[in-house]
């Protein structure tokens, strides 16, 4: 086993090695030691890379990589240093503390990953220069008000003047900056409390 940088993810990956020999990646939870036996199952301990169906985790677990349906794979809290907080047992159903604050209810079938993600200080990088940030592929950002009228929907006007509107919008007019944009209001029901609602 070997843990080993992702340029594709902000955790790193953990190559891990199965007992009829074939290999394969996971993400690696803090705490996860090369040499270390991970395993998968019901009846598995609660040691950070152990994944379990959340039925069978303990409430107040830090958990990672949770599936939203049974099978489905990871989908939730993969970010580094992140993790969810099992919650509470309510039937068919576990409540899960999102790292963004938001509590959802999800399928007791469903797996999660017990531990939090591995690099937690990925947040604190500075990448100290414009160049370092271009050698990402990230080019340099123009601001809305300093365009002309026909290029942006904020440009134009006599020196430093506001955008003339009540709320920002887009290049290609459309509003930002906090407008609503999820459409999945099949799944509405499993959110228990939103992420702005603290």
């Amino acid at each position: 086993m070997a843990i080993e940088y992702d340029p594709n993810r902000s955790a790193r990956i953990a190559l891990i090695q199965y007992e009829d020999g074939q290999k394969s990646y996971i993400v690696a939870p803090q705490g996860l030691t090369v040499g270390r036996k991970v395993e998968s199952g019901s009846e598995v301990p609660d040691l950070p890379g152990n994944t379990k169906p959340l039925m069978d985790i303990p409430q107040g677990t830090m958990v990672h990589n949770i599936e939203m349906t049974p099978g489905s794979g990871g989908q939730l809290a993969k970010g580094a240093g992140t993790g969810a907080q099992v919650m509470a047992h309510e039937g068919s159903f576990i409540l899960v503390r999102l790292p963004s604050g938001e509590m959802r209810q999800v399928r007791q079938e469903c797996r999660a990953t017990i531990g939090v993600v591995s690099n937690p200080d990925h947040k604190n990088i500075k990448l100290g220069k414009a160049g370092r940030s271009r050698h990402r592929g990230r080019r340099p950002h123009v601001r809305g008000t300093a365009m002309s009228p026909d290029a942006h929907p904020h440009g134009g006007g006599e020196g430093r003047s506001g955008i003339g509107f009540s709320n920002p919008k887009s290049p290609w007019g459309k509003p930002t900056l906090g407008y609503k944009t999820r459409r999945n209001k099949r799944t509405d029901k499993f959110i228990r409390r939103r992420r702005d609602q603290r």
